[in-house]
Order: structure tokens, then C-alpha cells, then sequence
């Protein structure tokens, strides 16, 4: 089981390691809705962040409606990853519910994003700057990832159980890329840490 909560956003996986030896192969195949959803979904994001924008430089607030959404397509990606990463069984179920709190309908995922009641109105206007580094190290980790997924894919083949250490890494990569997302998004305040732990 792995736990996060960092600044506003916490990312869950729990889930038994093993795998039918099979599934590695086409369980990519079978995620490809939920992959072209969640696409679909970040570009929505895009638009919704402009939206935040606007308003938290005007009113110090993102609209909680707004703000819900935005949390949504964050977890509606992230279930969408975990299966297509093979990393369980279960498949995702199409749920859009927005809600900054998890909706507890997948039950080895979950990812909420604690509702800030004010933001700084001028953070929005360098905050991507800040995050620089941050990209930086999304990169190193995203190439990182590759090496994990293969890992895992080979493991579960020969021995029918995603191995820990890839699957943690994965979870840590994906908690820190939330963490970069929930702040050049607008939707903390708080710089992340440069950590993959909880």
C-alpha cells in the first residue's frame, strides 16, 4: 500500500501484486478508451486552468464547480494509468464525478486534491516559472518510468507479480508529476517538494 499527502494532493494504490501473467500484453490495449478519455480530459484541463487563471487573479479564488472538474480529470488519468501500466486487474470503471475528494468507486486507486479557500492573486503569473526545475525532473523521471514498465511487464510474464520496487516508483513518479501539476496548474499555492515519497 502506498499513501500520499503532500500539500493539497494525496495519491493512493493499493493492490494485490499478482497478475495474471497474460494480462501485460493486451491489458494496454483494453485501457485504450480510458487512455483517449483521459486525453481528452487534460485538454479540458487546459481550458479550465485558463478559466482559474482569470479568476484567481481577479478574485483570489477558483470557483469550487471549477475547481471539482479540474480534480477529476486528475483522477480519472490516474486510474486510467494504474490499469494501462498494468499495475492491477480491476478494470476502471467511466466515472465523472467532479469532486475534489475521491468518489471511492475504484478501490485500488484514489487521488484527492484539498480545496484551498484562498490562493496569492500574482502567484499565477510566475508560478510556471518556478516550476523550471521541477520540468526538468519530470523529464529524468518520465525516461526513469520507461525502465520501470518494462520491468514490471517482464516480471509479471515470468512470475505473475508486479515486483515492489518498480510499482512504488511508478506510484512516487506519478504523486510527483500531481504535485508539479496541482501548483503550475494553479490549484495550491505551496511549492512541491523534490521528493517521491508521501
Amino acid at each position: 500500500m502506498t499513501t500520499a499527502t503532500v500539500h493539497a494532493a494525496s495519491v493512493h494504490f493499493d493492490a494485490d501484486r499478482r497478475i495474471a501473467r497474460w494480462r501485460p500484453l493486451v491489458q494496454w490495449l483494453l485501457a485504450i478508451p480510458h487512455l483517449v478519455i483521459a486525453n481528452a480530459l487534460g485538454t479540458l484541463r487546459g481550458f479550465l486552468t485558463l478559466i482559474s487563471f482569470v479568476t484567481v487573479l481577479f478574485t483570489e479564488r477558483i470557483p469550487r464547480p471549477l475547481f471539482d472538474a479540474i480534480a477529476m480529470t486528475y483522477r480519472y488519468e490516474w486510474r486510467a494509468v494504474c490499469y494501462a501500466l498494468a499495475l492491477h486487474e480491476d478494470y476502471p470503471p467511466f466515472e465523472f464525478t467532479p469532486a475534489a475528494a475521491d468518489d471511492g468507486h475504484e478501490r485500488h486507486t484514489a487521488l484527492a486534491i484539498a480545496y484551498p479557500e484562498r490562493l496569492n492573486r500574482w502567484k499565477p503569473l510566475y508560478k510556471w516559472f518556478l516550476a523550471i526545475p521541477h520540468y526538468v525532473v519530470l523529464v529524468i523521471l518520465a525516461a526513469a518510468s520507461v525502465v520501470a514498465v518494462l520491468w514490471g511487464v517482464v516480471a509479471v510474464i515470468i512470475t505473475g507479480q508486479y515486483p515492489e520496487r518498480p510499482r512504488t516508483f511508478l506510484v512516487g513518479a506519478y504523486r510527483y508529476r500531481l504535485r508539479v501539476q496541482t501548483y503550475a496548474g494553479l490549484l495550491t499555492d505551496e511549492y512541491p517538494p523534490f521528493s517521491l515519497s508521501s
